[in-house]
């Protein structure tokens, strides 16, 4: 066999390594957005307004439930290794709360670290109607109404 002949096998086995020891390696990919920390040193706690706070680090993806008193920007990086589930290797929530009037009231950062798992309990109204099926429900409430209630009178 020919010297190129052996350098032409040499360097396929060489490709065909480096491909299988690049396949096994993890992929991250970031999901979400945080402002960085020299953009929340520009925001002044008991200056800025809502508006001012969208100028410096943009309007976020989520916000408080109750009268849009806290905006937080969530972010994520996740692991993705071959066939496992992908895991969360890095969570930030930045939480900017504002009083009344608009005006910032308080800015704090939480981590993967600070989270806790909460157990949410279901609550599922039991039916009345086991044992009926869904076709003999609705077929046995015609002509149990009053039409006269579905327009005011009497």
């Amino acid at each position: 066999m020919s010297a190129l002949g052996r350098w032409t096998k040499r360097g396929a086995a060489i490709g065909a390594i480096c491909l299988t020891l690049a396949s096994c390696s993890s992929i991250y990919r970031n999901h979400g957005y945080v402002p960085a920390e020299d953009q929340l040193e520009n925001i002044v706690v008991g200056v800025d307004t809502q508006a001012s706070v969208e100028e410096i680090v943009g309007r976020p993806s989520s916000s408080g439930v109750l009268r849009d008193q806290t905006w937080y920007y969530v972010g994520s990086r996740w692991e993705h290794y071959a066939y496992r589930a992908p895991k969360e290797v890095d969570r930030q929530i930045v939480a900017i709360s504002f009083d009344q009037a608009g005006t910032v009231s308080n800015i704090e950062r939480f981590t993967l670290e600070d989270g806790r798992v909460i157990a949410l309990s279901r609550r599922v109204t039991d039916s009345n109607v086991k044992g009926v099926p869904f076709l003999r429900q609705l077929l046995g409430s015609i002509g149990r109404f009053n039409p006269a209630d579905l327009f005011g009178g009497e």
